[in-house]
């Protein structure tokens, strides 16, 4: 069909404009400026109807924040979700409800069998044993009358409750967790070794000390509270100073932008090996936790194994960053210092690491970069890092979209995250060791333990921004956008799968931010070879696992693509725990995949002008408060 030929006429009219002559004009204006005046009214009552419900948004988002300010961050509607959730379908399941009265009756006897026993003898064996990971009723003061009696109670107590928060038919899997975590913390709040009285520890050390660990707790609490209002760290940290006791590797900043500042640590050793190594630590945590003290410092460990390291420091950012994105955070940190780390190496491939949400922004980056052709990476090591989230632990109890809603707001008030803000989260998740053994040790009997470089660097807040945080719980927690190939980098998906340069995986044994089984999804995930290590401890503690420390072991499960996939608990009853660290392990997985140490040790920089040392290590980036 053949187009119509527009003429000057017709071409005036879509303009509004009829220039067929005067007596025309006259005629045909008058409904082209209606039709336009109509559209302009339109167009004002429109934004007129944006302008308000951008107002009433606005009222939300304060309303919301001021919510969030009150409860910590904590959504009280995914809470109450999740209750009414279990009290519905409790409601209508009388099977499960004669089943917890039996359940009841049951422990009561066994109670009522307890305490007779106590009556006739000294020993009376318990009815109930803690769980292994609880340490609150080892003493054996708790095995005399009338503790023992208060913490078989108890204990039979949080297992009724435990069954009773559990297997209801009709119970979302999301809300019983929840409703089972609640109720968890809910009795641990309750415990008889929270409370003077009832622990026989504490009235044992009152009595011997004649009430002064109650003056030193007093103390302590008063210290602590201070140092909270002024937004200070706790004491002992600030014997920790960043380029003197902590974060001392020698090193220059060679390149600064506005999210990053890059560190190459200088040599130790006379020659190198070809491929650098490019560490990308998490922006919710200073760079430094792996470059603590000398000893147990990751970073100059590796420097000693004859690599040359490169690191990230991001920048704390603070209200003015509010809209950098999570891309931006590809592209000025991991794409940024690969470029500058590729040049200063001469063009040869790089070892890139990754650490917690690190290794996820180094994951979806090494993606992009396969998916591109771009070849520059010998090797990726993702230590405690995510990239399926859809078991991601129990911090997945405090992601939904009510509470990533709360959490927005909260954000969008402030443009920005403070890592204090979430430290109410990680505490409930491990309440026992982070709450309720802090007011036992430190305000109770009056011992402070002493502060260690690791709990000093725990201390150090960062902060992230507003847009770039809202992204990532939406795209990977709500969603998990990457591990199902949707996850997009310059407007088209990137996959996970596409990485073909061989990966080192850890997870640690007791890790509540990235459980050591959503870890091991990569074995599954990847198509390539994957050595998977997992070392006991937690998410940081058991990747800062220095040589010579007693307390370290590890399982190391060298994967070969194309051979059938192992599960992994099937895995780990069948895997050799090995004693030590597993940080020799990584460095002769990496030496294996590296070329022969005869490069002279790199200055700074390269030698080019444009990496020049701009700083001394560790810069000033990391020194922001």
């Amino acid at each position: 069909m053949d187009r119509p030929v527009r003429t000057a006429r017709s071409r005036s009219r879509i303009a509004g404009v009829d220039r067929t002559g005067p007596a025309a004009a006259g005629r045909r204006r008058t409904v082209p400026l209606a039709r336009r005046q109509v559209a302009a009214d339109a167009a004002a009552g429109n934004a007129a109807e944006n302008a308000a419900e951008s107002e009433y948004r606005v009222a939300d988002r304060l309303f919301h924040a001021a919510i969030a300010a009150v409860t910590g961050g904590l959504s009280p509607i995914s809470i109450a979700e999740a209750w009414h959730d279990w009290m519905l379908n409790l409601a209508v399941s009388p099977g499960k409800q004669r089943e917890l009265l039996a359940k009841a009756i049951e422990k009561n006897a066994r109670m009522q069998r307890f305490l007779a026993a106590c009556a006739t003898t000294r020993e009376a064996p318990p009815v109930i044993e803690p769980l292994p990971q609880d340490r609150r009723f080892r003493a054996p003061a708790w095995q005399a009358f009338p503790f023992n009696v208060l913490q078989q109670s108890f204990l039979l107590t949080q297992q009724w409750w435990h069954n009773a928060t559990t297997g209801v038919a009709g119970v979302s899997a999301q809300h019983e967790r929840v409703v089972e975590f609640h109720s968890r913390q809910f009795l641990d709040m309750l415990s008889p070794s929270n409370f003077l009285a009832t622990n026989p520890e504490i009235l044992e050390r009152t009595a011997r000390e004649g009430g002064a660990n109650l003056v030193r707790g007093l103390d302590n609490l008063v210290e602590d509270w201070k140092r909270l209002i002024r937004g200070e760290r706790p004491p002992g940290a600030e014997s920790f100073i960043a380029g003197e006791t902590v974060a001392a590797t020698p090193g220059d900043v060679i390149y600064r932008n506005e999210l990053i500042e890059l560190i190459q640590y200088r040599p130790s050793t006379a020659t190198v090996r070809p491929e650098p190594v490019l560490i990308v630590p998490a922006w919710i945590m200073k760079y430094y936790i792996l470059d603590l003290s000398p000893h147990n410092s990751l970073i100059r460990h590796l420097v000693a194994q004859g690599f040359t390291v490169f690191c990230i420091s991001w920048r704390n950012p603070g209200p003015e960053h509010r809209e950098v994105s999570l891309d931006d955070y590809r592209r000025l940190g991991v794409m940024a210092a690969a470029d500058a780390v590729a040049a200063v190496a001469g063009g040869s491939k790089i070892h890139a690491v990754g650490y917690c949400l690190g290794g996820t922004l180094l994951s979806i980056a090494a993606a992009a970069m396969a998916r591109d052709g771009d070849e520059r990476l010998q090797s990726v090591s993702l230590f405690a890092a995510q990239v399926d989230f859809e078991e991601p632990g129990e911090l997945g109890l405090f992601i939904d979209e009510s509470q990533v809603t709360l959490i927005e707001d909260m954000m969008w008030q402030e443009g920005y995250l403070d890592q204090r803000r979430m430290a109410g989260a990680f505490q409930m998740i491990r309440s026992q060791d982070l709450v309720w053994s802090r007011l036992i040790g430190e305000y109770l009997m009056g011992e402070r333990p002493p502060m260690t470089d690791l709990m000093a660097w725990n201390a150090d807040a960062t902060r992230m921004p507003y847009r770039m945080h809202s992204e990532y719980l939406r795209s990977l927690f709500l969603r998990n956008d990457l591990a199902q190939g949707r996850f997009a980098v310059d407007g088209r998906p990137v996959h996970i799968e596409d990485i073909a340069a061989p990966v080192f995986a850890v997870g640690t044994l007791t890790d509540h931010v990235a459980p050591w089984r959503s870890v091991f999804k990569l074995v599954h995930i990847l198509d390539t070879d994957v050595d998977f290590v997992l070392t006991n401890g937690g998410h940081n503690a058991g990747i800062v696992a220095e040589p010579g420390n007693p307390r370290r072991a590890y399982r190391h499960l060298a994967y070969r693509h194309g051979t059938p996939h192992p599960a992994p608990d099937d895995w780990l009853k069948g895997a050799d725990e090995q004693p030590g660290s597993w940080w020799p392990s990584w460095f002769a997985w990496l030496a294996r995949h590296s070329g022969e140490q005869a490069v002279p040790g790199r200055e700074a920089g390269g030698g080019r002008t444009e990496y020049r040392p701009i700083a001394a290590a560790p810069g000033t980036y990391v020194l922001q408060p």
